[in-house]
């Protein structure tokens, strides 16, 4: 199988770089994953083109290449924006890249890539109507409507961490939103620092040997698998704020399905179960009856998967 009969897939995280070849089936081979150059915005854009290069340079060149970004990507000009990438605040990457290959690009960010990929190959597979719910460092969601992408008139849609879920604002919320701020996996490692300065933990305080500095939400879910009172309390408050965000996403789009990843949702059942008792409560009832509620089939591969879907719906039109 030659280079015309595939197409390139890159995910561009805030500290990585992973591509891999795809079939129109999804079917993936020649796979790599890096550590991003993130010594500046040439440096990174340099590093993208130059994995590119070593595709077609060993007789792999691929018909298209799909390529997901971890911010904004605006359409029109293909400049993006990537907060954890230094420099790329309006960057132009669409040009960069089409000065060192002849194949076609297609550019997105990397919460379109997650949705494609999910309804590519893994728990959304099939569907229409599907959002990618995803929880880490911050929120965002990928949205799929009538089996398109929603990307909104300046590409900002999916941007629900700044979902207002409280009529009490907190300081905190004018920089990230209220949603993210109550529960992503960075709240999630703050509030359970808050709640520790006043309640005790001694297997919390163990694990992180007395330093509450260390305690991320990877410590807070290893806490909650054990029992331990704190960090139930705090993925208790996570996955309340969570089911409000994804009843208002249930009413307001009718989803066939809601796909949820990202870090914070390794957290699975601990999560997942109580999320899915509580956003009945708040969801328009018909949609909530309509929904599911899944993990993420593809894991940390979602973006990978849909920067290859992205590829391949060029060819296909």
């Amino acid at each position: 199988m030659d280079g015309q009969d595939l197409c390139l897939g890159i995910d561009v995280g805030g500290t990585k770089v992973s591509a891999a070849l795809f079939t129109d089936s999804g079917e993936i081979s020649h796979r790599q994953k890096a550590p991003l150059d993130t010594t500046g915005a040439d440096e990174s854009a340099a590093q993208i083109a130059a994995l590119i290069a070593e595709y077609e340079d060993a007789g792999r060149a691929p018909r298209t290449i799909g390529i997901a970004i971890p911010g904004v990507v605006f359409h029109d000009s293909g400049r993006v924006w990537a907060p954890n990438i230094p420099g790329w605040d309006h960057f132009p990457l669409l040009d960069r890249l089409r000065d060192v290959t002849g194949a076609r690009l297609i550019l997105d960010s990397d919460r379109a890539a997650y949705v494609l990929g999910e309804q590519w190959c893994g728990a959304a597979r099939g569907a229409e109507d599907v959002v990618f719910l995803a929880v880490g460092t911050g929120i965002g969601a990928g949205i799929l409507v009538d089996g398109r992408l929603c990307r909104g008139a300046g590409d900002i849609a999916g941007a629900v961490g700044w979902f207002a879920l409280t009529p009490e604002f907190r300081a905190a919320y004018a920089q990230r939103g209220c949603f993210e701020s109550e529960a992503s996996g960075t709240a999630v490692g703050e509030h359970a620092r808050e709640l520790l300065d006043s309640q005790p933990s001694d297997f919390i305080r163990g694990l992180v040997e007395n330093d509450l500095n260390r305690v991320t939400a990877e410590i807070v879910v290893e806490a909650a698998r054990r029992g331990d009172a704190v960090a139930q309390r705090t993925l208790d408050h996570a996955a309340r704020y969570l089911a409000m965000g994804i009843a208002n996403i249930v009413s307001i789009l009718n989803p066939e399905i809601v796909v949820l990843g990202g870090g914070l949702m390794q957290a699975g059942e601990l999560l997942l179960d109580p999320i899915k008792k509580e956003f009945t409560r708040w969801a328009q009832p018909i949609a909530a009856g309509q929904v599911r509620l899944e993990l993420s089939a593809l894991g940390e591969d979602a973006g990978l998967f849909g920067a290859g879907r992205l590829a391949w719906s060029v060819v296909s039109g």
